[in-house]
Formats: structure tokens, sequence, C-alpha cells
């Protein structure tokens, strides 16, 4: 499980220290993809095996479905663990996630995202304004 958010440097070969404390969760291949709200997923390969086969199932007779199933496909890259934890990022996902100097990397439970810094605090604080209002939507439906 991948939880806590951390701040790492990204170097100028593009590659980013996973924290330590998820390394072991992750293991030493993972898929990293286009996420949502300009960040990057990353997956655990057993993770990424299951998400892969919910979208391969979605019905291709619709074209906003089709969209978002190219994009989150054909945008993800297979990584691996370095000897000191790290994962390069190829380019194309860098200039999408606009990743430069520091990158926020946060524990989503199942997945791990990948924010420009900026970005980030400026989410992070949108939604920390929100919280008891989504707390309440989320309890309209039973989740919380």
């Amino acid at each position: 499980m991948f939880i806590g958010e951390y701040l790492h440097n990204l170097d100028s070969k593009r590659r980013l220290a996973v924290p330590a404390k998820f390394r072991k969760d992750l293991g030493k291949r993972a898929i990293i993809t286009r996420g949502l709200d300009s960040c990057l997923f990353v997956y655990p390969l057993t993770e990424w095996e299951k998400v892969a086969k919910r979208l391969s199932e979605l019905p291709t007779g619709q074209k906003d479905t089709r969209d978002f199933v190219r994009l989150f496909l054909a945008g993800a890259a297979d990584v691996e663990l370095d000897n000191l934890g790290r994962i390069l990022i190829p380019d194309f996902l860098s200039e999408y996630a606009i990743l430069k100097g520091e990158a926020s990397i946060i524990g989503v439970f199942r997945r791990i995202e990948i924010w420009n810094k900026e970005r980030w605090q400026t989410y992070r604080k949108e939604i920390e304004r929100s919280t008891d209002k989504l707390a309440e939507k989320l309890g309209e439906i039973g989740a919380y």
C-alpha cells in the first residue's frame, strides 16, 4: 500500500528516486503512464495488469472511452528501478507532467503519483479547502 507525500529531485537525466518506503511494494519493475490532473501514475506490474484488463474490457464503440484508453495505454512505459531506487522518466511523460527540479511523489493506495511540485501544492490547497464538502458527498454514497 502506498501512502504519504515526499519531495525528491529529478536529476539532469530525468531520473527520480522512488521513496524508500515505496520500493518494496513497487518491485524492481513498474509501469508509468499519463495520469489525471497533469500528473503521472506509477503502478506495480501486478496492479497495472488489473487496470489494463479493466480498460481492455470497456466498450470501444464510445469515442470518449476509446480516447481515454488510447491515451492511457499509449502513454505507458515499462521502467526499472536502478540500484539506487531511481526510475528514468521518459521525455514525453516528463513533458506531460512538466517535471523539473523537485517533484512531489505521493502514495495513493495502489499507485504512486508524480507531480510537478508547484502544481501539487496548488492542487492540494484547493482540495484542502473543500474537504468537508467532499466528505459529505462520499458519505452520501456510503463511502465515508
